[in-house]
């Protein structure tokens, strides 16, 4: 795949609409991407998946994951006046929230633009200036004068999704990339780019991919793709919040042009500790340039695709920035190595390196 491929590829994905529950643009558009390469289908939760076609069912099956979905809001209700409660899909800091660009899906499936309302700083008082604020409290403002023309004319009510409004740009001088839901749609591009590399080549595994749904809201979609392929070993790719703008130097796992990050553990997950130095030994041999991380916090595809039969699972983290608010940055050079990773351990897999991971 060429650069401009991959640059607009991103991007493309980035600008797709898919809150956790309404992830069909992006099933729809993976599968178109991905068909050149094997055989796809989408299931009712809307998870996608590739069956690659050089693939013979006689080989170790590897499945590669990354999520569809981002973190976005449904409409709870209509406010008396017109506005729209909503309650949070996935992990927000409410300081995040307030005056932020949103897309409302309304029941005839049109986006509609709104911003998420906040009061005057002419009519706060002291102590609302300086409270934080709650998310029951915040509203969507799309417009609307009362509840009746929300719900009659611009047809929202109760079980809308909504999204955040940003257009991806790339600029070429630094690599790097500003939009939204780089988690994990920088992981669904990487899915596209891994099938296209390997495209004519003769692998000692059988490779099914799934872009899963939902796990902004628990890894719903990856317990059901996991039983679905039955994997005998797994790769995520995951966007990854980068913690090189606030954490020490000698502390700090996941940056920007640092390349990809392997994940030893998170609250839901810990790698197989052989198959995770398998892959830092690829990554060292192929000169890529990767980190490692242990986290204390945050939940990855890897965990649900592990607990199902316990096939060895590594994380590939693609580094991003301020993830799980409007805006994010992430670099191309990243998405390369974390590309070039999978790739190579790809490449390098067989029965016997699958079963060490094993320690037979």
């Amino acid at each position: 795949m060429k650069e401009n491929q991959k640059i607009e590829l991103i991007k493309n994905f980035s600008n797709l609409n898919g809150a956790s529950g309404f992830e069909m643009e992006v099933a729809k558009f993976f599968q178109q991407q991905t068909k050149p390469y094997g055989t796809t289908r989408i299931d009712g939760m809307f998870n996608s998946y590739v069956d690659r076609k050089q693939n013979t069912g006689h080989k170790p099956v590897v499945q590669m994951d990354a999520h569809a979905d981002s973190v976005g809001f449904i409409v709870q209700a209509i406010r008396p006046n017109g506005l729209i409660k909503f309650v949070p899909l996935g992990g927000w800091a409410p300081t995040n929230i307030p005056a932020m660009r949103v897309r409302v899906r309304n029941q005839d499936g049109q986006y509609l633009k709104g911003v998420v309302a906040t009061k005057p700083p002419h009519f706060m008082t002291d102590a609302e200036r300086n409270a934080v604020p709650k998310i029951e409290d915040l509203s969507v403002d799309v417009g609307s004068t009362s509840r009746e023309e929300t719900i009659n004319d611009f047809k929202i009510n109760t079980g809308c999704p909504i999204v955040v409004d940003a257009d991806c740009e790339y600029f070429d001088k630094t690599r790097m990339f500003f939009g939204k839901d780089f988690d994990n749609r920088v992981g669904a591009a990487a899915l596209v780019a891994t099938l296209a590399e390997l495209a004519d080549q003769d692998l000692n595994v059988d490779l099914k991919m799934a872009l899963s749904t939902q796990e902004e809201v628990g890894t719903r979609g990856a317990k059901v793709t996991a039983r679905n392929i039955d994997p005998d070993l797994s790769i995520v790719f995951e966007g990854c919040p980068c913690d090189d703008t606030f954490s020490p130097d000698w502390l700090a796992q996941t940056g920007l042009k640092r390349g990809p990050m392997l994940r030893d553990m998170d609250t839901s997950f810990i790698a197989n500790p052989l198959f995770e130095q398998y892959a830092d030994d690829v990554a060292t041999k192929n000169q890529i340039p990767h980190t490692r991380s242990v986290r204390t916090g945050g939940g990855v595809n890897g965990a649900p695709i592990l607990y199902y039969r316990g096939a060895p699972t590594i994380v590939i983290g693609i580094p991003v920035r301020y993830e799980h608010t409007a805006f994010n940055w992430a670099n191309l050079d990243d998405f390369n190595n974390a590309v070039k990773l999978a790739v190579e351990i790809l490449k390098s897999l067989d029965t016997t390196t699958i079963n060490s991971f094993k320690g037979e």
